[in-house]
């Protein structure tokens, strides 16, 4: 396992710098965050540029680039904006991994140069009142018909749904847990918008499933298989998940380390006490472990080795180290922090959702505990 950056990818990562900084600079991030304004409209630009293209075999009109490179791509991105990389992350966990995994060769040819481009994206309608980290327990349901299937039920907490062209519906069906493509525009889905602490930019969507009509181009996989393939899609979410957080978690540790140096008490930067620089010491220490646990488990997958129980360590550790490092750096920058002005204010609040979003730590801790033979 090399951690080395290659020419190839460092190209890639400069890549991402010149949109990040011509597109979605801090003011602009502070701009969108507080408009609660979506990046949807930089989808075609990203696919513009191929990030969407990276995981796609070639033969597929894909970059065909390993794991280790989308990891990277999603840490900088993470770095520079979670908003652009949380777009990206359905994109491509949710949408181009789940076809590439389990659909047939129509859904993909009529979906993934779209997802390619940059003019679909899939948001996965899993949640529901009494389904969440249980996700066997989903009760929306999925009656056939003469044409195809018929769907009733009730998702809450759908983020991006409202922008997304297709949700990835976990529902209920006669043979079990069944996975359905919806188009987003179907008559019989209502929305409503769901207020937030955080994630301004990433809004979460209450919807109605009002007998709302697909045809059996929209059955992802068999009837009944649909939990197993959920489990694949969520495997790459929740490495999507850590290498992005991981990328926040450096950006808070950026931010507290910048005003260590600069902030003056007793007439010396407060980074010359010795509270401060152990803090900020432990701070980088956690970023640097989440870091090595997303590449470790970005190389199993590249490799094609098991990694079920990794990858629910490194959604655990990257979530928990930023919350830890952005806590911390509320604490060093104070008031300045606090300040609504503040991106340490941002990534404390967004931070918040990471440990219980695409399956709790708590479910993930005993996903490890059950990997371990317990």
């Amino acid at each position: 396992m090399d951690f080395a950056v290659t020419p190839e990818q460092q190209q890639i990562l400069d890549s991402v710098d010149r949109f990040a900084r011509l597109r979605l600079p801090p003011g602009e991030v502070r701009r969108r965050d507080a408009a609660h304004l979506p990046p949807y409209d930089l989808l075609p630009e990203m696919g513009a540029m191929g990030l969407f293209a990276l995981p796609v075999p070639v033969r597929q009109g894909g970059l065909g680039a390993d794991w280790v490179t989308v990891a990277l791509t999603q840490e900088r991105l993470g770095w520079h904006a979670y908003m652009a990389a949380s777009i990206f992350n359905r994109v491509v966990g949710f949408g181009i991994m789940s076809l590439l995994t389990y659909a047939n060769s129509e859904q993909i040819a009529a979906l993934l140069p779209r997802l390619l481009a940059g003019e679909a994206l899939v948001a996965l309608a899993l949640t529901e009142p009494e389904a969440g980290s249980d996700a066997a327990a989903v009760r929306t349901r999925a009656e056939r018909t003469p044409g195809g299937w018929r769907i009733h039920g009730r998702k809450i907490w759908i983020s991006d749904a409202n922008g997304a062209s297709h949700l990835l519906t976990v529902a209920r069906a006669e043979e079990g847990i069944t996975l359905f493509l919806v188009p987003r525009q179907a008559a019989g889905i209502a929305m409503t918008e769901l207020p937030k602490v955080g994630n301004n930019a990433m809004p979460s969507w209450d919807i109605g499933f009002d007998a709302v009509e697909v045809d059996g181009s929209a059955l992802l996989g068999a009837p009944g298989t649909g939990f197993r393939h959920l489990m694949s899609t969520l495997h790459f979410s929740r490495a999507s998940m850590a290498a992005t957080v991981t990328g926040c978690a450096q950006a808070a540790v950026d931010a507290a380390l910048a005003h260590a140096k600069a902030r003056v008490q007793f007439s010396k930067p407060i980074g010359s006490f010795q509270a401060i620089r152990h803090r900020i010491a432990d701070m980088q220490m956690r970023v640097d472990l989440s870091r090595h646990a997303v590449r470790h488990l970005a190389w199993l997958i590249s490799t094609g080795q098991p990694c079920r129980r990794e990858a629910s360590q490194a959604k655990v550790v990257a979530t928990e180290t930023l919350q830890f490092v952005s806590d911390a750096g509320m604490q060093i920058l104070a008031s300045a922090g606090y300040s609504a002005e503040s991106d340490m204010q941002r990534y404390w609040r967004d931070g918040r959702l990471y440990s219980f979003g695409e399956g709790s730590n708590e479910i993930q801790r005993d996903l490890i505990a059950r990997e371990l033979g317990l």
